[in-house]
């Protein structure tokens, strides 16, 4: 399965919590092992007025973590958070929003991650790193 068919059965297939997140997958390079996913935030996420509350800044970082293992990989896994430090740098608002995943160290069962949140701007909100566990399926599961 090329990259581009591999993004495109993620999109088509995605978690129910990225769908909630009206997120996606845009884009992965192989060279440098980063991946692009792209948010779509309302106001519903929002605390505050126009804040977008902590949790989900979070929950886009660590998609992305986790979705540039599963394109890395090409193969059907789970990648289970073992551990995640996030921090903010900025206010996130309402708006489209992008969350760069990069791998720093991929062993056979514990990944070590990074990303980072910009908005439509380019401005950095917010990073993160995670430590991951990655259990691999059964066949045909």
């Amino acid at each position: 399965m090329t990259t581009d068919e591999l993004i495109d059965n993620l999109n088509a297939h995605q978690p129910p919590a990225l769908g909630k997140l009206n997120g996606s997958v845009h884009r992965y390079d192989d060279a440098t092992q980063t991946i692009e996913l792209r948010y779509q935030i309302d106001e519903s996420f929002c605390h505050s007025g126009d804040i977008i509350q902590g949790g989900f800044v979070a929950g886009m970082l660590d998609a992305a973590m986790a979705h540039v293992v599963f394109v890395a990989l090409g193969e059907a896994v789970i990648v289970a958070t073992l551990e995640i430090k996030v921090s903010y740098l900025d206010i996130a608002r309402p708006g489209e929003l992008r969350a760069i995943g990069k791998i720093a160290k991929l062993g056979k069962s514990v990944a070590f991650l990074a990303a980072e949140l910009h908005n439509k701007d380019g401005d950095l909100l917010a990073i993160a790193s995670s430590t991951a566990k990655i259990i691999r399926k059964p066949p045909g599961s």
